[in-house]
């Protein structure tokens, strides 16, 4: 996965964000603080926009556990997001939290009709996977 995720960056950064492998123009670097080492650690994920907001879903591509960048969150919410933008790429910080009730329905039926696998990715798992939403922070 380290091989993969280190292409997938590199690529990221050579071609601005734009045309990234099988994600186009919808993968991002989130970049998190590890929950337990403190360290900064990068992962390349599909992404789209819910109005300003940024979402992502932390499906880990329906293991029966949360991938360990949604941990880090969790311990430290506060993150960085690069997204690819009309000249370059944008680094964001953000603040990430759960989406719940009817805003996860909604935004879950909005990342499965982008992205089906997304459904696959549940019916393999027992876990509800976590639909999180970053916004940037002030300032």
């Amino acid at each position: 996965m380290q091989d993969w995720n280190a292409k997938m960056i590199e690529e990221f950064h050579a071609k601005n964000g734009k045309g990234v492998g099988n994600f186009g123009d919808q993968l991002a670097l989130l970049t998190t603080t590890g929950a337990r080492s403190g360290e900064q650690r990068t992962t390349p994920l599909m992404f789209h926009r819910d109005g300003e907001r940024y979402v992502v879903i932390a499906s880990k591509a329906g293991a029966p556990d949360n991938p360990a960048w949604y941990h880090n969150l969790q311990a430290h919410p506060v993150a960085m997001i690069e997204v690819g933008a009309e000249s370059g790429t944008e680094t964001l910080e953000v603040r990430a939290h759960d989406a719940e009730g009817e805003e996860r329905e909604r935004i879950w039926a909005d990342r499965v009709a982008i992205a089906p696998g997304f459904q696959e990715y549940q019916e393999k798992t027992s876990r509800r996977i976590p639909v999180v939403i970053l916004e940037r922070t002030e300032g």
